[in-house]
């Protein structure tokens, strides 16, 4: 099977806990807090080892949240490749209101970048693939980062014979989705991204299929997942046009679909299967994390037994 390295640049401390009421003037007594290493390439690794698969995570860490984070990950068994960057580590913290179910998100500001600093990192990610393997970026760049970092980031894999699959979102998106010709495998946009795009409103699926395809022809990627929430994900490629419907479960938390879905999207990938059945792995995935609470990721019981119930259509894969 191949190598699979997940990339963060911005991860982050992940504290999630609860109070009776989160209203504005009182001190707010909480729930004892549950710490989870996070950030887009973080999450996806940790997936893929639920999952039962084998990865490295390259993750930029400072200062002592980033050593609180990397001790998460040693004892979660997600081997990583650690990039030193100055300053400290974001954290971003989660509170649910207990009497309503809401949850209210923070996040506080990581590391500044440098241009010299991104070359560094790009540099470090081929050293640690090669021929054959997979590499997924994925979440926000920390400000001074260029934009098109995953553009130059992807013809530095390719050099080393890896493919690469992108989640990213802002400036450093529409930037790729306007380079034409990208190298890049696979992208991974959410529908409000795809509208954005677009220029235009994308009311249903086909609507959406029709677009990824479009990107498709452009360049920006050799396939497009499309993620639509509830309704699942469409996937175009050359040769190929698929839907992937999931089962109804009860939703406790969205947070970490995205991810859940990207490495078990990439781990199918990796093992040789096609992608069919990397968008029916994906979507039960997302839909396993949404039954979690917090910044819990999918569990492995649950894609098992959702998998079944996963409907594809379309043509090819």
């Amino acid at each position: 099977m191949a190598q699979i390295l997940t990339i963060t640049l911005n991860p982050a401390l992940d504290i999630s806990t609860s109070a009776e009421a989160v209203v504005p003037g009182p001190k707010l007594r909480c729930a004892a807090p549950v710490r989870e290493p996070g950030g887009g390439g973080v999450n996806v690794a940790r997936a893929i080892r639920e999952l039962g698969g084998d990865c490295v995570a390259l993750v930029a860490l400072g200062g002592p949240t980033g050593t609180a984070l990397r001790a998460l990950l040693d004892a979660a068994g997600v081997p990583v490749a650690a990039f030193a960057v100055p300053g400290d580590t974001r954290l971003g913290i989660a509170v649910t209101d207990r009497g309503t179910g809401g949850q209210y998100r923070f996040t506080l500001p990581g590391p500044d970048w440098t241009e010299a600093m991104a070359a560094d990192l790009r540099a470090l990610a081929a050293r640690l693939v090669h021929g054959g393997d997979w590499a997924v970026l994925s979440g926000s760049q920390p400000p001074g980062v260029p934009e098109d970092f995953p553009l130059t980031l992807a013809a530095d894999l390719a050099r080393a014979g890896a493919r690469l699959v992108v989640d990213t979102s802002g400036p450093p998106l529409r930037r790729l989705a306007a380079a034409g010709e990208t190298g890049i495998a696979v992208l991974r946009i959410d529908e409000a991204e795809a509208e954005d795009l677009a220029g235009r409103p994308l009311p249903d699926r086909a609507a959406s299929l029709a677009f990824a395809a479009e990107l498709v022809a452009r360049g920006t990627a050799r396939a497009v997942v499309l993620a639509r929430g509830a309704e699942g994900s469409v996937l175009a490629a050359p040769g190929a046009a698929l839907a992937a419907a999931p089962p109804k479960v009860p939703v406790v938390s969205k947070v970490g679909a995205g991810d859940s879905f990207a490495g078990a999207f990439v781990l199918a990938l990796a093992q040789g299967r096609g992608p069919r059945a990397a968008l029916a792995e994906g979507t039960a995935a997302a839909a396993a994390a949404v039954m979690t609470a917090a910044t819990e990721l999918c569990r492995r019981g649950d894609v098992e037994r959702l998998l079944p119930e996963v409907r594809v259509e379309g043509e090819g894969g």
